[in-house]
């Protein structure tokens, strides 16, 4: 399967005239929202310092057994959408209770624009992965961009529940592997990705498509 160009054109231009990306705010678990930290409209800041050890912008409490939880912000953006109907309710796990309207960076837009058109596996479950040894191996050896897997190929291993699972390229082809978006044995949530390949012969044009945007695209 070859990659779209014409949809990541359409993306590049949808990006251009709406550079922003939608967090949605989520209750970790069930408990009573006590208080709102925020206003609408406010601009918030997630974690920063060479550790990301300042934890971001305080949003809103959740109590739970008597215990107060201060839910803060995972990035920069505005406060949108803010469910003031919810102070003082109790509400259940993973319930909406504000969007904050994050403006894309430059490498940002390069990272959408690739998710959009590389062939991504994401992650089927919150487990913990790793690559298939003879897939590091190539990495180790090739390089990423020059490293090749064929489609069939078990490439990645989900660690579960105390069981292993092997994740195969479902895509027909020959691909050169992209990017790598995971560390051994790290924890990764339901639905980030994990490992991104380029179909064989369409990787000088997509590298092309990254030079335009980081040339082009407003700093």
């Amino acid at each position: 399967m070859k990659i779209d160009f014409k949809e990541v054109d359409k993306l590049l231009q949808k990006l251009r005239a709406n550079p922003y990306k939608i967090f949605p705010v989520e209750t970790p678990h069930t408990g009573y929202i006590k208080e709102f930290k925020v206003k609408e409209g406010d601009q918030v800041f997630g974690p920063t310092g060479k550790w990301l050890e300042k934890p971001g912008t305080s949003l809103f409490v959740l109590e739970r057994e008597r215990n107060p939880k201060i839910i803060r912000a995972h990035t920069e953006g505005i406060v949108q959408n803010l469910r003031e109907d919810l102070r003082d309710k109790f509400v259940e796990a993973f319930e909406t209770v504000l969007e904050i309207k994050h403006p894309l960076s430059k490498e940002e837009i390069i990272s959408e624009v690739l998710l959009s058109a590389l062939h991504v596996i994401y992650a089927p479950e919150t487990a913990r992965f790793i690559l298939v040894p003879e897939i590091n191996q190539r990495i180790e050896k090739h390089g990423l961009k020059k490293a090749e897997v064929k489609g069939g190929e078990d490439i990645l291993i989900m660690t579960f529940m105390k069981r292993e699972h092997f994740i195969k390229v479902e895509e027909e082809g020959r691909f050169i592997i992209y990017q790598v978006y995971f560390k051994p044995f790290e924890l990764m949530p339901k639905g980030s990705p994990l490992i991104s390949f380029c179909p064989y012969g369409d990787l000088p044009i997509l590298e092309w498509i990254v030079a335009r945007i980081r040339e082009e695209w407003p700093s």
